[in-house]
């Protein structure tokens, strides 16, 4: 696990160096305008939804372990790829291969680290690798932005070279790892009482070890809920960071453009700061209830948007206390999301049959990348144009987020809902000195 940890955190430590700047690069210095670099960050998320529905059976069959060292090389010659392009016709491709190798990696780490959990550890696993994900990205994009230069292309090639050296670093650090085999897998991943009920692990029988595929995930309503709800969470929070809530805060709010860094780093400065104080607070209780409440946390983060964007207009304050409010929405999404970590994937790995976690994570992984096409989409015409309406959707959406949570929680067993409820009563798998290597037998603890 530590190992696995450790290779994600280097991977975002380099993706940090990038993300803030693709569009830069591509519209300014390698000078192919606004409407090239447009398409190429569509590339990069249609890569994405083209590759993920087939990930999941990849996972499945042959393990998450090569489709992680395959997604992390094809990102490296991406990254190498678009660190050298100068034209449309050598561009494009180059982000479809980041693209793809970034969005498969996703649920390969996801399900590496629910084999390597216990159901009991799996949440602050979870958590820890979402703190490391966006320390990475935030010490990567500060250090990244030392060293950019609009007027040095070969600064930029630079980036992308660091950006390939650390995908790279997290393959081979992935080869280090020795999974475990299947049996034991199965007896980390189930829960006693998961098979229970309306969200039973096989979703009435459709999912049970063995087979079923997309057909049986679509049967399986407790699941197909919480992928209902994960797209209008991501919609809502990731789908607008740098889309319409950026529109809306330069158009409406009056927002410098330089303030969005301090935004982000905000967001970020709170996920880093608040993980695992939140994760001490939420970890024994419903998860379907902290969903909810995340819900009525973002609910709040878009009347403070509201405000700072309409407030000063009706004479409500000023510019300053306008440019608080919005930071403070920034600071509010990663509160949200830092309740969201240790909750979301561990739900994810809980609901799916041990033979289908890589296609549970696979799909949801596919709803994540749906939402944050759409959103920019939607948001980003609605942020700079039609300020009402932008904030009353988003609010709407937000309140969303609770009412779907607490209906998912109906469809969810009691430990599903409360893991920690379990831990009286795990069972665990244990080798024995038998002559038979695969012989185990099942003691309390």
């Amino acid at each position: 696990m530590r190992r696995i940890q450790a290779g994600n955190a280097l991977s975002a430590f380099g993706l940090g160096f990038t993300v803030p700047y693709l569009y830069v690069y591509v519209a300014q210095v390698r000078g192919l305008g606004a409407g090239t670099a447009g398409a190429v960050l569509a590339v990069f998320a249609l890569a994405a939804l083209v590759v993920l529905p087939f990930t999941g059976r990849v996972i499945d069959r042959r393990g998450p372990l090569p489709v992680l060292v395959g997604g992390a090389v094809v990102a490296a010659v991406g990254a190498l790829a678009t660190g050298v392009a100068e034209n449309v016709p050598a561009v494009v491709p180059a982000a479809a291969l980041l693209g793809a190798g970034t969005a498969v990696m996703q649920p390969a780490l996801a399900t590496m680290i629910v084999w390597c959990s216990g159901a009991d550890s799996r949440t602050r696993a979870f958590a820890t690798q979402f703190f490391l994900s966006n320390l990475g990205l935030g010490v990567g994009g500060l250090i990244g932005g030392q060293i950019v230069d609009e007027s040095r292309p070969g600064s930029f090639t630079l980036l992308f070279s660091v950006e390939a050296v650390m995908f790279l670093v997290l393959a081979a650090v992935a080869l280090t790892v020795r999974l475990p085999g299947p049996a034991r897998v199965t007896a980390a991943v189930s829960l006693p009482g998961a098979g229970d009920g309306d969200g039973a692990a096989d979703g009435g029988g459709g999912g049970r070890d063995g087979g079923g595929g997309l057909r049986a995930l679509l049967g399986h309503r407790a699941m197909v809920q919480l992928c209902g709800l994960g797209f209008v969470m991501f919609f809502a929070c990731y789908g607008q960071f740098e889309s319409g809530l950026a529109a809306y805060g330069t158009e409406a709010a009056g927002i410098d453009p330089s303030t969005l860094g301090i935004a982000l780093a905000a967001n970020t400065a709170v996920i880093v700061i608040a993980q695992f104080a939140v994760l001490r607070l939420v970890e024994r209780r419903r998860r379907s209830r902290v969903i909810a409440l995340v819900g009525l946390i973002w609910t709040v983060a878009w009347l403070l948007a509201g405000y700072a964007g309409l407030g000063p207009g009706l004479g409500l304050g000023g510019q300053d206390l306008a440019t608080v409010a919005f930071v403070s929405t920034y600071a509010l999404f990663g509160l949200g999301e830092a309740m969201l970590s240790p909750t979301v994937a561990p739900l994810v790995a809980d609901l799916a049959p041990p033979s289908m976690i890589g296609r549970y994570n696979s799909v949801f992984a596919l709803v994540k990348q749906l939402a944050l096409a759409v959103g920019p989409a939607v948001g980003g015409p609605m942020g700079a144009a039609l300020h009402g309406p932008y904030v009353v959707t988003f609010v709407l959406f937000s309140l969303g987020v609770t009412v779907l949570a607490l209906r998912l929680g109906r469809r969810l067993t009691p430990v599903q809902d409360q893991p920690f409820l379990a831990a009286g009563s795990r069972v665990v798998a244990r080798h024995l000195p038998d002559p038979d290597p695969n012989a185990t037998k099942a003691v309390s603890p």
